[in-house]
């Protein structure tokens, strides 16, 4: 059976599957509650999976894998690895039960919301959820284009009908479903990731030769300023590019809304615990499982394309040249997961956007008014909205690749939202002396790191000129988005020792959440 009938068959299975599990799960999404946050009931397995599943798309396994692969070998595998264990173990140590607690207490359903009523200010809400809204449209454009190339493999179909059909079904299953329907798929879709990236791992594997073949192949490739070895050693030709990679890709997610909004949305205490184990074995096999391939895509330098004017490699087209020599159903897999990775990331990022829109903006905006049926319906209208919008940038950018790729618009959406957003809210869960003047400031901060290196990126602009530092800096988007994570770090608490802190009163009343006792208090276990 030919790779084409065989991708054909799987995909129908799999469509058919999502969309009957939005309309199963049309119940739990008829009031804000259930549509947004599952009812906050959700349990270990979905969370922890919808956290993965969130995390890694089609712009890790296409974008991110081809081209760190190709830039550091087999040590790209530690962006994997920090993708694990700060991203995934660290994270929900950290973030999950203090999230949850506080979340609850002050019925935030929102990161934006969150904002708001931690801080009692209105307009650091209203502006929280502009940023959600700006910021992750270029994320979600790049979510389509990782399927560029493997749809053309596989299909002689135009780009443009896979960016409808994935927007269309995707769309449909969260407008009916909401939260619990996307829960539920990413559950699925995760399943298939797993066994897909290990299916793909050891079919690469197998046509190099097997590992010690392959990595002896990898180590033979020349690297400028090395003996030999570069792309097999520990830590790569390039240690401090690797470290802002792992640092972005994975301390990032501690400020993205779409990822910290999974832990609004756990049941109990215990499922805390399963879903930290759950979210960092997943994490290992399909972050670490990407890199570690990508790692190989120096073997295959004599096939893929090179832009003819830079004359780099294009990376978005490196793993899926990878793949292209492997058997049809190996392809077939490929094509299910990349389509599973891209579908559950975009379902999250829709649904985080409308929500956050509605409740913080337009619902204000109405002063309130607006009765739970109202606030859904209009949540499905900018799902839609959301949707189009990306799914245009997307063909666009398909139309003109030489603008940017997958990695630098994933880069700037990280991190402006994770250097805007990252250090208030971590701050603000742990320590009552963060001030609203210091979370404005980080919110600036971020947002206009972000925009410069946006400009830089599309503008073209040399910044070798701005000297070696700056130069550095902004050399990328990987770089600048690190600057703006750990810069909003540094600022939020000295901002916050020069500037007015809330009524003491206020304060203990939102911290007494987790003096709330149960078995013990709130900050060590949540209610079961």
């Amino acid at each position: 059976m030919s790779k084409e009938v065989l991708s054909a068959i799987m995909l129908v299975i799999f469509f058919a599957v999502m969309i009957y599990v939005g309309y199963s799960t049309r119940k739990h999404a008829t009031d804000v509650n259930g549509f947004v946050l599952g009812g906050r009931s959700v349990g270990p397995w979905l969370t922890a999976f919808a956290f993965g599943t969130s995390y890694f798309s089609a712009v890790i396994f296409v974008g991110y894998a081809g081209q760190f692969g190709w830039m550091f070998g087999m040590s790209s595998t530690w962006a994997g690895l920090g993708n694990a264990f700060i991203g995934s173990l660290l994270a929900w140590n950290v973030l999950g039960r203090r999230t949850r607690v506080m979340t609850q207490h002050l019925d935030a359903k929102t990161m934006p919301d969150f904002f708001g009523k931690r801080f009692n200010s209105t307009p650091l809400k209203v502006a929280a959820s502009v940023i959600v809204f700006i910021f992750l449209i270029p994320y979600t454009a790049s979510l389509y284009n990782g399927l560029s190339s493997l749809f053309g493999m596989a299909f002689n179909v135009p780009y443009w009908a896979v960016i409808v059909i994935m927007a269309v079904l995707t769309g449909i299953y969260v407008i009916v479903g909401g939260y619990m329907a996307t829960a539920i798929n990413d559950f699925i879709q995760g399943i298939i990731m797993l066994f897909g990236i290990s299916a793909v791992i050891i079919a690469v594997i197998m046509q190099n030769g097997g590992l010690v073949a392959a990595m002896q192949k990898l180590s033979a490739v020349e690297c400028e300023g090395w003996a030999g070895g570069a792309f097999s050693s520990f830590l790569g030709p390039d240690p401090l590019a690797l470290l802002f990679v792992v640092i972005l890709t994975s301390l990032g997610t501690w400020g993205l809304p779409q990822m910290v909004g999974k832990f609004y949305a756990i049941k109990s205490e215990n499922d805390i615990h399963k879903g930290t184990v759950i979210s960092t074995v997943f994490a290992i096999i399909v972050a670490g499982g990407c890199y570690f391939l990508g790692g190989f895509g120096r073997l295959y330098g004599d096939k893929i394309k090179f832009n003819e004017v830079t004359g780099k490699p294009l990376f978005d087209t490196i793993v899926p040249t990878m793949l292209s020599t492997l058997p049809a159903i190996i392809i077939a897999v490929v094509i299910v997961l990349v389509l599973s990775a891209s579908m559950s990331t975009l379902s999250s990022l829709v649904l985080t956007s409308s929500s956050t829109f509605t409740l913080d903006v337009i619902k204000v905006m109405n002063k309130d008014k607006m009765d739970d049926k109202k606030q859904v319906s209009t949540m499905r209208v900018f799902i839609v909205f959301f949707i189009v919008v990306s799914a245009v940038i997307a063909i666009f950018k398909d139309a003109h690749p030489e603008v940017t790729f997958i990695a630098q618009m994933m880069g700037v959406s990280w991190g402006a939202l994770a250097g805007a957003f990252l250090a208030p809210f971590l701050y603000g869960l742990y320590w009552k002396g963060v001030t609203k003047a210091a979370t404005a400031v980080c919110y600036v901060w971020g947002c206009g790191i972000a925009c410069l290196q946006l400009f830089v990126t599309l503008g073209g602009v040399d910044v070798t000129a701005w000297g070696p530092i700056l130069g550095y800096i902004f050399k990328s988007s990987i770089n600048s988005g690190v600057i703006a994570m750990v810069g909003g770090l540094v600022i939020v608490p000295i901002i916050s020792m020069f500037t007015k802190k809330q009524s003491e009163k206020e304060l203990d009343e939102m911290f007494g959440c987790y003096d709330q006792k149960h078995m013990v208090s709130a900050k060590n276990a949540l209610n079961d």
